[in-house]
């Protein structure tokens, strides 16, 4: 089994940006946790991040021809803002679970609207970074 995991913009200041909201812990810390698990469990895993919306439609589109299971996808802010992942995550019709470190249902208003969500098989919030392994756990039984 391969598996993508994509971070967008800000999930690269884990530990740093509002912590009452993302914790204490770092970036760093969520790659390894990820990398741990899909090593024991025998997944072949890729981490990415990025604050660049067209980069990653890339990485949606490189995982069509690289032959990925599966996608973890974190867009952070471009939740609610981006069609063009929307239409990544759909044109490349591999599975797909969106992950939200905090619960965006309890936040603000622009928060509720999240436009990949309609092109992914399961949503996955609130439950910190141990969220990101649920996610792979979906994708696995899937």
């Amino acid at each position: 089994m391969k598996i993508l995991v994509l971070n967008g913009p800000n999930i690269n200041f884990l530990g740093i940006r509002e912590k009452s909201i993302y914790g204490s812990e770092t970036y760093q810390d969520l790659v390894d946790q990820i990398n741990a698990f899909c090593k024991k469990n025998d997944i072949e895993v890729e981490v990415y991040q990025s604050n660049h919306e067209g980069c990653l439609v890339d990485k949606i589109q490189e995982a069509y021809f690289s032959k990925v299971d599966g996608i973890v996808i974190n867009p952070g802010a471009y939740t609610h803002t981006s069609i063009a992942l929307l239409d990544a995550v759909k044109s490349v019709s591999i599975p797909t679970v969106e992950v939200h470190i905090s619960d965006v249902s309890k936040r603000e208003d622009f928060r509720q609207v999240s436009y990949i969500r309609q092109a992914c098989v399961a949503t996955v919030v609130g439950e910190g970074l141990k969220g990101y392994i649920h996610a792979i756990e979906i994708l696995t039984k899937k």
